[in-house]
């Protein structure tokens, strides 16, 4: 298991700064987390053995910086600072992933850098709509615990489901603190694309120029599945992956498959 280190990059011309964790060798990838928050998880764990990965916190969900948050008005601001932070880290290509909300934020700044991308990996990203298919971010930011389960997950007693929202039960307050934090980091990311996910990337998702992969769970009852071809038509080079017996977490639920296509598809 990889160790990440943390490093805290300035972005927006110093005003905000960004705490990003890295780990592994090789070619860089960053990974935008979902609406969930960033967790080191296996799926990060097996890319860190091929890729240096860069694993950033979205503003305001980092440990001890819940502030940042302020820093941040519009889904625009948070672009921009993500493209600052690829030059704070030095990297002028890199292969990049997104899951869920960070989906749409790898989309977005893949349109908004295509040079900057190498290949795109969106698993079930937000961003598109169609009126037949609606959602918003009341989907999953307005449900209690057990509801928030029921529609992410195909399998809630998977080992890796059950590790990832099992609170922590060493510590004072620790359960509780565990689940303010989770409630905190889903309004972070809210605060952005509230009340609905679209703000306009069908126009311009046509400048992303890398090669894409895009990864569906079959059986994702938060976003409808209907949008897995909708971003595979929208991109210019995209490949469609459904993942059997797979809710709306691949990382956790169909990791071994994901991180084989993820490698090939990555080179």
């Amino acid at each position: 298991m990889h160790k990440p280190r943390k490093k805290v990059i300035p972005v927006l011309g110093g005003a905000l700064e960004i705490t990003v964790n890295i780990a592994g060798t090789g070619k860089p990838l960053l990974y935008l987390h979902s609406a969930g928050g960033y967790y080191w998880d296996d799926f990060l764990d097996g890319l860190a053995d091929h890729y240096k990965v860069y694993a950033p916190h979205f503003p305001g969900t980092a440990p001890g910086r819940p502030n940042e948050i302020d820093l941040v008005g519009n889904l625009w601001d948070v672009v921009t600072a993500y493209d600052d932070l690829l030059d704070g880290l030095g990297l002028k290509k890199v292969r990049l992933i997104g899951h869920s909300f960070g989906g749409l934020l790898a989309a977005e700044l893949a349109a908004h850098h295509p040079k900057a991308i190498d290949k795109l990996v969106l698993i079930s990203p937000i961003g598109l709509w169609r009126d037949d298919a609606p959602y918003t971010v009341a989907n999953w930011c307005a449900l209690d615990g057990n509801e928030l389960m029921d529609v992410l997950f195909y399998d809630k007693q998977h080992p890796r489901v059950v590790r990832r929202m099992t609170p922590p039960s060493v510590g004072k307050d620790a359960a509780e603190l565990w689940q303010v934090h989770l409630m905190w980091t889903l309004g972070c990311t809210a605060k952005v694309i509230w009340p609905i996910p679209d703000k306009g990337l069908r126009k311009r998702i046509h400048r992303v120029t890398a090669p894409s992969l895009v990864v569906w769970g079959e059986n994702d009852k938060l976003i409808p599945t209907v949008y897995a071809q909708e971003f595979g038509k929208a991109l210019n080079n995209a490949e469609v992956m459904m993942l059997p017996q797979c809710g709306h977490e691949p990382p956790l639920e169909q990791c071994e498959i994901l991180t084989a296509k993820v490698r090939e598809f990555l080179g």
